[in-house]
């Protein structure tokens, strides 16, 4: 039978158990019951084996960066797929690991009895929460399902130097893709499938996280507690809230305000794109529908270009070239570079340059405490680092000066680059990212090209300074708020226990 979900978007491996019980959906990444190629697949899967869907939402302790900051903002995504799931009458068990391997024993439990697998791809392989389990690790048939962009992962064949090149190519492949969209609505078939409820071993050996985030005790699991939740609440609820928000109040200004961290003219939409609470086709679609697009409108030749190709006002297209041209690069760079998170992955032309100014005296120097205590001489650079740690985001602006002085007073590139990863993966929302990786990647020289003329500690990558930042925006406000050294505690130090076992 012919799929709908398009062969670039699914790998199968193994072969499936004729006589399972049920499919299973092991859901990690795409978290939302909507636009969702991994869940519109396992439903085929269930209704072309006549047998009921089981979907788990399993929350992993066992990796590095694990902190009731970001086991908080999955509990409520817990909390809203639980109820659309409820609503549907799909069996649906939200798990919260309590001790490592904990998740790995559940899947190969409820595998057992599966007739095949269904689960999330992700395109940093490397990160132990989205290893692909295979047909060996469960015994019976795996299919891995990409939801993570309006362009497959398999679309390319190579990783791209350039935001240019890459951004050529989406618009040479995205318009056959556009006609090959998942269910908006997915659970309105849900009718369709065999009832099923979860076995009765399962919830006892691994049971159910409570249904409220705020009912479920993280104090006793093994986490870093240095990291404390924070006021933005996560799950599909509050993410299409922001995204209704945003088309409505904020998209028509976005390309001139952007920038300003006073206007907040951001969609907000990072981390709820990070844990997949959203996905980027509906992101797009609620553009499309306010600027009443129709692909009609696409230009007829990819010319590369940031403006001009999709026919929208400048706004939108600015807002899509970061949602697709900018977050897509990282996303299939990763899939292409296991190793995009080493300092050796950065371009020759870039290491080359850094190394010939790694000698030069640095302004100032500090160390990752002090730097994660927001303990340098800049206000700027201190304000946006007790963004990060007060709120768990950083304005998109100030993030890549934030990026940029942390190369210029580390003792070296390479301490820099570690400093970027451990700050950003170990305070972000939307950290441990590839849109997020390939960030701190542009901050060294990726996806840039050389500039002139050469300056100390920099070369030829391109420099940022705060005075010139303050001088082009708006800033004033979003200082008051965060430069007071009371609004944020200073940080648990990384290298505490947590961060020293997980190393």
């Amino acid at each position: 039978m012919t799929s709908r979900v398009p062969d670039l978007r699914r790998v199968a491996r193994g072969d499936q158990r004729p006589d399972g019980r049920w499919v299973l959906y092991w859901m990690t990444s795409a978290r939302r019951t909507r636009a969702n190629h991994a869940l519109d697949r396992a439903m085929e899967r269930a209704r072309e084996l006549s047998r009921p869907l089981i979907v788990v939402e399993p929350l992993s302790c066992d990796h590095r960066w694990a902190s009731p900051r970001f086991h908080r903002f999955v509990l409520d995504g817990l909390a809203d797929n639980a109820r659309a799931f409820a609503s549907a009458g799909v069996a649906y068990h939200p798990f919260v690991e309590t001790e490592e391997g904990a998740c790995r024993a559940l899947l190969r439990r409820l595998a057992d009895d599966a007739c095949a697998v269904v689960v999330d791809e992700w395109p940093d392989a490397s990160q132990a929460w989205a290893r692909q389990p295979t047909p060996d690790d469960v015994g019976v048939a795996v299919e891995s399902v990409d939801s993570n962009g309006l362009l497959p992962l398999r679309a390319s064949e190579r990783p791209f130097a350039r935001a240019y090149d890459f951004r050529r190519f989406v618009q040479r492949e995205l318009p056959a893709q556009l006609g090959q969209t998942a269910l908006r609505e997915p659970l309105r078939g849900a009718g369709r499938l065999p009832p099923a409820r979860i076995p009765d071993d399962v919830l006892k050996r691994w049971p159910a996280a409570p249904l409220a985030p705020e009912a479920y005790d993280l104090s006793a699991l093994p986490l870093d507690h240095g990291v404390t939740p924070v006021e933005l609440r996560g799950g599909s609820r509050d993410a299409r809230r922001s995204l209704r928000r945003f088309v409505a109040q904020t998209l028509d200004s976005y390309d001139a305000r952007r920038s300003h961290a006073d206007d907040a003219a951001t969609s907000g939409l990072s981390p709820y794109l990070h844990f997949g609470h959203i996905g980027a086709q509906e992101v797009f679609d609620a553009v499309a529908a306010v600027e009443d697009w129709s692909p009609e409108r696409l230009a007829p030749k990819a010319t590369g270009s940031r403006t001009g190709w999709w026919g929208l006002s400048d706004s939108a297209e600015a807002f899509l070239d970061q949602l697709i041209t900018w977050r897509e690069l990282g996303g299939h760079h990763a899939f292409h570079r296991p190793d995009h998170k080493e300092y050796a992955s950065l371009p020759d032309w870039a290491r080359k340059t850094l190394a010939e100014h790694a000698s030069d005296p640095r302004p100032h120097l500090y160390t990752r405490d002090e730097f994660e205590a927001a303990a340098t001489h800049d206000p700027l650079w201190n304000a946006a680092q007790r963004e990060l740690l007060g709120s768990g985001v950083i304005h998109n602006a100030l993030r890549m000066l934030w990026g940029k002085k942390i190369l210029e007073w580390s003792a070296s590139p390479e301490e820099a680059w570690e400093t970027l990863f451990a700050l950003n993966d170990r305070w972000a929302l939307d950290g441990r990212d590839p849109n997020s990786a390939s960030g701190i990647g542009w901050t060294l020289g990726r996806f840039d090209r050389a500039w002139g003329p050469e300056r100390p500690v920099f070369g030829k990558v391109r420099c940022m300074t705060s005075a010139s930042s303050r001088r082009k925006w708006r800033l004033k406000g979003w200082l008051e708020r965060w430069s007071d050294s009371a609004a944020t505690p200073a940080p648990e130090s990384l290298d505490g226990d947590r961060a020293v076992r997980n190393l």
